[in-house]
């Protein structure tokens, strides 16, 4: 017989006994599990509220001083005469500036009238093989990679306020500024590829995400301290999306490269580019929850965007360490990486460390331009929100006049409030500071002195509803799709007729599992048939080379003129699905 007293430390719980008195053990562990449940929650809880007060007091503090230097200044002696002369510059900044957006204005209404595509018939997309196609497909619209390009080409943000009351007539210059604020338009030496623009793009996924009740808690305690990279995931945690399409999403701001060609001032270009290499980060705010799929050893993928004058193509160049290699062409520049990336589980949160090296020529100034990618490290894998952090230190430098741009991305800690906060010095090759840029990756990046930034980017606004698709940015709805005309030219490596990943995409999670386990087996059998056969991998598009003691992967150059002629569907390639 069973007896029950109420717990001493709390008399709501109660405790059976055995028939010697004693507790029974498995009555007291689930008390314990309570305790430490309820004790869990409330610390949750109690740091979400410890965050939003340190939040709004930080923000108090930081009005309070900026209204107190405002205050100094306005009766300092020498005020009246800084003011009048800084009014005067702000004056004549703001003129250049709505000269030059109603310049862009008439060039933009000018690209509009000639890109019309009123009389284009759609085309139908292709269906996978074995996959039954669906008939209600989403709805395609015109391209919105413009739209996501939200550039402040020519925004001055001022963040003085101290002459917040200047007269009525520049308070409406402001607005009609504002007003003017346009994607960025081709330079004028790119205006005719843009004219003969004539693709249509989807402007949402087939589907909203499928939610799974998958034990990730369960999965990855099994592989702590492991290369997350190594081990087979569920396709409940990927999104649609590749990782070779993930290094084409690094030129979704591409246009910073295009203004950085049309600027004569080294320095200034270094701003540019500089900021280029943040705006990769942008659109990883919003997608913390998931991972893209890994390539298979041999897949490729291409992307050509005439509306952004370059086109892409990455390979899947090693497996046994993952290696993936891109290489981005544009008559403006030549971009390439080869990339590995290692990932470790640590219990509440998952670091991503990315080894090799971003590189980018700009033939105008025959300079070529390097720098390194920062850590990155997923937060509250186990329970909570999930947020991403990246940290460390970048270096940019222009190898050609050596002038660099240290970058630093600053860690956030457990009760920070200064998340996703980034800053660096451009220096010249004397090592003297020529420019401060500082910022967020996610929300904008700025030149110059607080008091007189400018700003030089910001990430363009999510689609609706981009929290049931994933998180996606415009750009990342498009990288996927895959039309009837496209599919015939494009290799059957392409990551775009991979049939799990398409199956995600499509909400059909059961039958991505299998695919995506079935197409695992046989890269397996692929490798051990290379190893009886004693045959090394040679990845097909680039060529490995050593380099400062690293190995590296160029373009080899034949890709595009083989899709030309005689085309991929007269060549031969290994089956991977």
């Amino acid at each position: 017989m069973l007896n029950f007293h109420l717990s001493s430390s709390n008399p709501n719980l109660s405790i059976s006994k055995d028939g010697n008195g004693f507790p029974l053990l498995s009555s007291v562990v689930q008390s314990i599990s309570n305790h430490d449940r309820i004790h869990e929650q409330f610390c949750n809880e109690a740091k979400q509220v410890h965050d939003a007060l340190k939040s709004i007091c930080h923000m108090m503090t930081t009005e309070r001083e900026r209204l107190k230097r405002a205050l100094q200044h306005e009766n300092s002696p020498s005020a009246s005469q800084n003011s009048a002369s800084f009014i005067q510059s702000l004056r004549q900044m703001l003129s250049e500036v709505l000269k030059q957006n109603a310049e862009l204005r008439t060039r933009l209404s000018r690209i509009h009238a000639d890109s019309s595509i009123s009389e284009i018939k759609l085309l139908s997309p292709v269906a996978l093989p074995g996959t039954p196609s669906d008939k209600n497909q989403s709805d395609l619209a015109t391209s919105a990679s413009l739209d996501s390009q939200v550039e402040f080409y020519d925004a001055a943000d001022h963040l003085d306020s101290s002459f917040s009351d200047e007269s009525e007539e520049e308070e409406e210059e402001d607005e009609e500024l504002s007003d003017t604020e346009a994607p960025l338009p081709p330079t004028s030496h790119e205006e005719n590829r843009f004219s003969n623009f004539q693709m249509r793009r989807r402007s949402k996924l087939p589907v909203p995400r499928v939610e799974s009740d998958v034990s990730l808690w369960s999965l990855l305690c099994k592989n702590i301290g492991k290369d997350l990279s190594k081990i087979s995931m569920p396709v409940s945690l990927n999104e649609p999306l590749n990782a070779l399409q993930r290094l084409c999403e690094e030129l979704e701001y591409s246009e910073l490269i295009d203004r950085a060609v049309d600027v004569d001032d080294p320095f200034e270009r270094m701003v540019l580019i500089a900021t280029f290499s943040v705006s990769a980060y942008a659109s990883t705010y919003s997608r913390a929850g998931q991972k893209p799929f890994n390539p298979l050893l041999g897949e490729t993928y291409e992307c050509i965007r005439e509306d952004r004058g370059w086109k892409f193509l990455a390979e899947q160049v090693s497996h046994h360490p993952p290696v993936a290699a891109c290489v981005a062409e544009s008559a403006n520049f030549l971009f390439w990486q080869d990339m590995q990336v290692k990932t470790k589980f640590w219990g509440k949160s998952m670091e991503i460390l990315p080894i090799g090296v971003v590189n980018l020529k700009l033939p105008k100034f025959k300079e070529n331009y390097t720098w390194n990618k920062a850590t990155s490290c997923v937060h509250n894998i186990l329970g909570g929100r999930q947020w991403v952090d990246h940290y460390g230190e970048v270096m940019v430098v222009n190898q050609t006049l050596n002038v660099t741009c240290k970058l630093t991305y600053v860690k956030s800690g457990y009760w920070s409030s200064k998340r996703h906060e980034v800053f660096g010095v451009v220096q010249n090759s004397d090592g003297e500071t020529v420019h401060h840029i500082f910022g967020r990756w996610n929300e904008g990046i700025y030149s110059g002195n607080s008091l007189s930034a400018k700003c030089i980017w910001r990430p363009g606004a999510l689609p609706p509803d981009a929290d049931v698709y994933f998180g996606f940015t415009r750009f990342a709805i498009e990288l996927n799709e895959l039309d009837a005309e496209q599919a015939k030219l494009c290799p059957p490596t392409d990551t775009r007729f991979r049939p799990d990943q398409r199956l995600l995409e499509e909400g059909k999670l059961q039958q991505a599992d299998a695919e995506k386990q079935r197409l695992e087996q046989l890269q397996r059998e692929r490798r051990k048939k290379r190893e009886e056969d004693q045959l090394p991998y040679e990845p097909r598009w680039f060529i490995k080379q050593t380099l400062d003691s690293r190995e590296s992967f160029l373009y080899g150059g034949k890709y595009w003129d083989l899709r030309k002629e005689p085309g991929f569907a007269k060549l031969e390639f290994p089956k991977l699905w």
